[in-house]
């Protein structure tokens, strides 16, 4: 018997990595490169890469990470733990780059060596964002890369480069994206620095199902989040959360409306309205969409994630996952738990 296809729905495609991994596949890969200078702080490199690496979990080879350092020595980090960088600091490995980050710290020297000055200039040469994580901005700023742009720096060092790079605005704020210049003063800011370069330099949706996965309280990065129901009225939201909380045993559009005061009829209209799809199409992707989560980070047997995602038949279960995500769930990757 023929399987059908079928898709999600746009507005909840983003939610899901089956529907980014298709995505992204006829995109560029981003590429992105750390120089870590001696007492770089590893909290805001572990942020940022952090980001990038789920990014290659939900869609491999979606970003290649490179990471620097000068003469390819090993670099000590501001908490006493070294990084060996995995690639040389040659024109041929950075010239293919689309974003390089300077990772500073609390306790990197304020003197720029000749080598990273000359670097930074010719760096600004090619067409390649530079970013700074601490005060990765004030080895920009120093070598007169910061003239005309806001940038973001540790709050020990704002006075210092306002005073050293007076053409720079220098901004109170963790973060500053400011056209190919992007700083960031905090491991937050690092976060969301990354989380904003992917949905530049790789897709919104990739951004999005990332933040989705590692941050479990996204108000602090709501600069860059678009809520996941941003036009969703204020019924509708409860209609969501209703169904998010119900995936075993769902809940019909009477027993929804009984619970929220509105109709049947009225439910449709918002789901139609707002999110361009219907309440069953929606509530049936929800409960898919969990349903592969489980099955990837969980030991869960098939048969008990689809009780616990709503299908009462395991055939039928079968069957939509595999018009879905293209293979049944027993072909299913199983992150090791």
């Amino acid at each position: 018997m023929k399987t059908i296809t079928r898709e999600f729905s746009r507005t909840f495609a983003d939610r899901n990595w089956g529907f980014i991994t298709q995505e992204f596949s006829e995109r560029r890969t981003s590429r992105v490169g750390f120089l870590l200078l001696e007492n770089f702080s590893l909290p805001c490199f572990t942020q940022a890469l952090d980001v990038l690496v789920t990014a290659n979990l939900i869609c491999p080879g979606a970003v290649h990470v490179h990471t620097f350092s000068h003469n390819h020595a090993e670099v000590m980090s501001d908490l006493g733990i070294p990084i060996r960088p995995d690639t040389p600091l040659t024109d041929v490995r950075l010239s293919n780059l689309d974003l390089i980050v300077i990772c500073g710290g609390l306790r990197a020297a304020r003197t720029v060596p000749n080598w990273l000055s000359s670097l930074l200039k010719k760096l600004s040469k090619l067409p390649i964002a530079l970013g700074g994580l601490w005060n990765g901005a004030w080895y920009l700023g120093v070598a007169g890369l910061l003239d005309g742009y806001r940038c973001a720096i540790h709050a020990e060092q704002r006075t210092a480069l306002a005073e050293r790079a007076p053409y720079a605005v220098v901004s109170q704020e963790p973060l500053e994206l400011d056209r190919n210049r992007m700083t960031s003063a905090t491991p937050n800011g690092a976060f969301d620095m990354m989380i904003r370069w992917l949905g530049y330099g790789a897709s919104s949706g990739l951004a999005n199902a990332v933040l989705d996965t590692l941050d479990s309280d996204q108000s602090k990065h709501r600069s860059f989040q678009k809520h996941q129901h941003h036009k969703v009225s204020k019924p509708l939201r409860e209609v969501i959360m209703l169904m998010e909380s119900n995936l075993e045993e769902p809940l019909s559009q009477i027993q929804l409306g009984q619970l929220v005061g509105l109709s049947a009829r009225q439910i449709q209209r918002l789901f139609k309205s707002q999110l361009s799809t219907t309440p069953q199409k929606y509530y049936f992707q929800l409960r898919i969409t969990e349903a592969r989560r489980l099955i990837q980070n969980s030991n869960a047997s098939i048969f008990d994630v689809s009780i616990a995602c709503g299908f009462v038949s395991c055939t039928h279960f079968s069957r939509s996952y595999r018009a879905f995500f293209g293979h049944p769930p027993s072909k299913e990757i199983r992150y090791e738990i």
